[in-house]
């Protein structure tokens, strides 16, 4: 089971098929319930008590981005809510391998905070792009901002063995193709993005219940 954004969702991907969780599942030969739904990875907690109350053999959640680009949550907030949100998970499914994902490289989001608009520049080209319009202030989010405290979280729950942490640069970073939207991997890259998924989580054993970073 995996809950993410409109990333996971399959913004840019050519068929239900091609987006990255998708891509991912089938290469692992495992059965997928996508519960990626666009501008709304927002660590909510009817969302928790979802992946609470549905039985898994495996967990993955990846959060930051909508966070940042609706510029929805301080540094405060932030950290306690990602506590709150794992513990309303580890309520139901204890035992469960939870892989906790940071956000994929977004250069207009790396040091930039949000809100988010449209690029006047694009309207009326073929590809609409999207431009932060955040300026840098206490507890403003950013994504090496919230890469930081998910690592840094991580290696506090340390106690729960079967918690994993994987970098979303790991799927997709710097030396990637640009997003041409500035926000949404290209069909492409979700089955780049699927692939290194696979090869990182599933054909590694990194979930076997050793506890992985």
């Amino acid at each position: 089971m995996h809950d993410g954004s409109s990333i996971s969702q399959g913004s840019n991907a050519l068929a239900p098929s091609e987006i990255w969780p998708v891509v991912a599942a089938h290469r692992a030969g495992v059965e997928l319930r996508n519960l990626g739904f666009g501008g709304s990875a927002l660590v909510d907690p009817f969302m928790a008590r979802v992946i609470r109350d549905a039985p898994a053999d495996v967990i993955s959640i990846k959060l930051g981005i909508n966070v940042v680009n609706l510029d929805a949550m301080r540094l405060r907030a932030f950290v306690p809510a990602i506590h709150g949100f794992l513990d309303t998970i580890r309520d139901g499914q204890p035992y469960t391998p939870l892989l906790l994902i940071s956000p994929l490289f977004c250069a207009i989001h790396e040091d930039t905070p949000d809100p988010e608009a449209f690029d006047p520049a694009s309207l009326g080209d073929d590809q609409i792009r999207f431009v932060a319009t955040g300026e840098p202030g206490p507890g403003r989010l950013t994504l090496k901002m919230i890469r930081a405290e998910l690592r840094s979280l991580f290696e506090r729950r340390s106690a729960d063995k079967n918690l994993h942490y994987l970098e979303g640069t790991d799927l997709y970073g710097p030396a990637d193709e640009p997003l041409p939207d500035n926000l949404h991997p290209s069909a492409e890259a979700h089955r780049l993005i699927g692939a290194r998924f696979a090869e990182r989580v599933f054909d590694n054993g990194s979930l076997s219940g050793t506890r992985n970073g």
